[in-house]
């Protein structure tokens, strides 16, 4: 593995949760982009648009999902207000509570009506008990919820499609892809929409929707009864495309993201998987050890990489004088294990746990 990461040698990197952090490789390539545009300007840029269907086709092809079906976005948040724009304001909304922002605001704001439905050792029993009760057309979830670090069961969201197939499964892939390997056309998700700054490591301003068919179909329909536009320049594009790719697409950012796909892409998300899920089972029993995260969220049969520690300011602070970076979120403190952390990295955190008093 040819990458180099700087502040791995200054900090003990617990963060990626907050944010993923930029290779040496990534720098000079995005180095080399400007000064290209420097030296060519429109040139340039007509050269370089290729990129954009490079990347649609690269991040479609590592997580089974049809190209056609691929839009490309600035972050989660743009590209969840462009799906619920385009929905019929008569849907009924599933919601998590303590979801992340960018997920309950928008469709709380746009007026849809919604229940929310507590996070605990019984998630995917209340989850079924709130469909049959409320009656959603939409559930809208965090593939992995960004303080608990609570990670929804990939066979209970294809068992919920089966079950109930009209009901419109979304979610916010932005805690999730690039931890695992992933296959979209078989999830039983309708769409996942997420940004590319954290656990895919591609800086900001880049992010990705895939839509299944049936929410294809069910987005935009009075827009589908426009004509397209004729310029030449917007040759190719469908009316979903007009929506989720209005103007112009950064080929810094999104080009960022295609090359750190590629080298995700060489490492292997198999490996990246192992490897993630293994130094975060040993926190996450360490940490229980501590009583430091409840029992059940041991049980559960799929992991992430978050985990959520009930901590005082004291301790905190020591963490911070020790270089570890990690974030507060929500009454707690949160620490994420990419591939790049070792066992070193925790036995330090935990050296400072252990020191509490």
């Amino acid at each position: 593995m040819n990458l180099s990461f700087p502040i791995l040698t200054a900090y003990t990197y617990l963060n990626t949760a907050n944010s993923g952090i930029l290779s040496t490789n990534l720098a000079e390539w995005r180095t080399k982009h400007d000064q290209d545009f420097i030296s060519g300007g429109s040139i340039f840029r007509m050269e370089n648009l290729p990129i954009i269907t490079d990347l649609r086709n690269n991040i479609a092809k590592l997580f089974s999902s049809k190209s056609e079906n691929t839009y490309l976005v600035q972050n989660f948040s743009v590209g969840f207000n462009i799906l619920l724009s385009g929905l019929d304001k008569n849907h009924r909304f599933l919601l998590l509570e303590e979801e992340y922002p960018s997920v309950s605001y928008p469709v709380i704001s746009m007026g849809f009506e919604y229940n929310s439905i507590a996070i605990d050792e019984k998630l995917e029993e209340n989850i079924i008990i709130a469909i049959e009760k409320f009656k959603p057309t939409v559930l809208a979830f965090s593939m992995v919820q960004y303080i608990s670090g609570l990670r929804m069961d990939d066979g209970f969201i294809q068992k919920l499609k089966a079950t109930y197939p009209d009901l419109l499964l979304i979610g916010d892939g932005t805690q999730f892809l690039g931890t695992t390997n992933f296959n979209f056309e078989k999830s039983g998700l309708d769409a996942l929409i997420g940004s590319g700054y954290k656990w895919l490591l591609a800086g900001y301003g880049n992010g990705y929707a895939f839509l299944s068919d049936q929410m294809k179909d069910a987005i935009y329909s009075k827009n589908k009864l426009a004509e397209l536009p004729t310029a030449p320049f917007l040759k190719g594009k469908d009316h979903l495309s007009m929506c989720f790719e209005p103007g112009h697409l950064d080929t810094l950012n999104f080009g960022t993201l295609n090359e750190s796909l590629n080298e995700l892409g060489s490492i292997g998300f198999d490996w990246i998987e192992k490897t993630v899920q293994e130094i975060s089972n040993k926190a996450r029993l360490a940490l229980n050890l501590r009583g430091l995260i409840p029992d059940w969220t041991l049980e559960r049969k799929y992991q992430s990489t978050i985990m959520s520690m009930p901590l005082d300011q004291k301790t905190v602070d020591k963490i911070a004088a020790a270089k570890i970076l990690c974030s507060p979120r929500g009454k707690g403190t949160r620490i994420s294990f990419h591939f790049y952390n070792t066992e070193e990295d925790l036995n330090q955190l935990l050296q400072v746990l252990d020191n509490r008093s």
